[in-house]
């Protein structure tokens, strides 16, 4: 390749990133917009997406947790799913695009006194929103100290907002990434903060095909999710590419939308919310299988701890051959303390693990 060719090459390259950059700071202000200014109540959103009824039970401890969350605090949720894993206690927490605050106060009551839970959203309005009850909810909680803190700034570059390299156990995200012009860096991001066996919990919005392009130029499609839905096929392969578990889907609706206008201009494409776990899986990872035995001492799954919609474990009498590196986070998600170095052990408070399966 001559001198002149890898000019032009290199120019192009350099266009496409600038094209990138434009279009995601085209697409913030106007999300910023469109939740910070236009949209009051969950009731304004265009679609049936924050009123979906989740297709599981709510835990008893987070049904609890979500009753004492303050009424206006609830009046502005606009995600899509529930985003509370299992066994939180002492955990830290990142929850992106944290809007008025409610996941993150319901988590801030499951993580308790000793966890702590980050918010974070590029608007200002939110911001101020979700800050101005803290205090209530600390006081609510019976907490000698905040545990919750809310952090202006943008998923896709998590370091400018202090959140640090290898830091947390658990990040959620409520049909956020969804507004997200470039999912990759947003999956990264995560992957980069989260401790190795950390998990990221999250809800999005989800299409029945690649949608097209002319729906990004659309302000209303972009503020409901709907132009920057994700394929769900191509989940499994952004997770990948990035270093994450196989995505394991928890539950998943059907999303209606409820404008004609909208209806008319989405056309064949449909819609749903998935919740999905997934986690940041060891380097070197071992590769046998196992079987696993839970023993009932996860708080509220005494029978039966449902890991996602097609796991579940039932005490004692039921056991699963996994592949171990799945097996090495699950164990360390149900252990009393979520990061305790006890892997390949085959044994903890609440599953037993026989490998060399064959």
């Amino acid at each position: 390749m001559n001198y002149a060719s890898k000019c032009v090459r290199t120019l192009a390259v350099q266009l496409r990133k600038l094209q990138t950059l434009n279009m995601s700071s085209a697409v913030h202000e106007n999300v910023k917009n469109y939740y910070g200014s236009r949209l009051e109540t969950s009731e304004d959103l265009q679609t049936n997406a924050a009123c979906v009824m989740p297709s599981r039970p709510l835990a008893k401890s987070a049904c609890e947790a979500l009753r004492q969350v303050h009424p206006d605090v609830c009046k502005r949720y606009f995600g899509c799913g529930l985003v509370i894993p299992e066994k939180l206690e002492g955990c830290k927490v990142l929850d992106l695009g944290s809007g008025s605050g409610r996941d993150c106060y319901v988590l801030s009551k499951l993580v308790g006194e000793r966890g702590q839970v980050a918010g974070l959203d590029m608007t200002d309005e939110m911001i101020v929103a979700s800050q101005q009850y803290a205090q209530y909810h600390q006081e609510k909680f019976g907490y000698s100290k905040a545990n919750t803190v809310f952090v202006k700034g943008y998923m896709e570059k998590l370091s400018e907002a202090g959140i640090q390299s290898n830091s947390l156990d658990v990040v959620v995200s409520n049909c956020v990434i969804c507004l997200c012009p470039d999912k990759k860096i947003v999956i990264k991001e995560a992957y980069k903060v989260l401790k190795e066996g950390g998990e990221l919990y999250y809800s999005d919005m989800y299409a029945s095909k690649v949608v097209p392009d002319s729906f990004k130029e659309d302000p209303v499609l972009w503020g409901e999710g709907m132009a920057g839905a994700l394929y769900w096929q191509d989940l499994i392969t952004l997770m990948k590419e990035t270093g994450f578990s196989t995505p394991h889907l928890v539950a998943g609706s059907h999303i209606v939308v409820h404008n004609p206008e909208l209806q008319q201009k989405t056309g064949d494409v449909k819609y749903s919310s998935g919740t999905y776990r997934i986690f940041k899986l060891p380097q070197l990872s071992i590769t046998t299988k196992a079987l696993v035995t839970y023993k009932g001492t996860v708080p509220d799954c005494a029978d039966c701890f449902e890991f996602d919609a097609s796991h579940s474990f039932k005490i004692l009498s039921v056991t699963y051959q996994w592949i171990v590196p799945v097996i090495f986070v699950l164990c360390r998600q149900m252990f009393p303390c979520r990061w305790v170095q006890r892997w390949p052990r085959s044994s903890s408070t609440h599953v037993s693990l026989q490998t060399s399966v064959s």
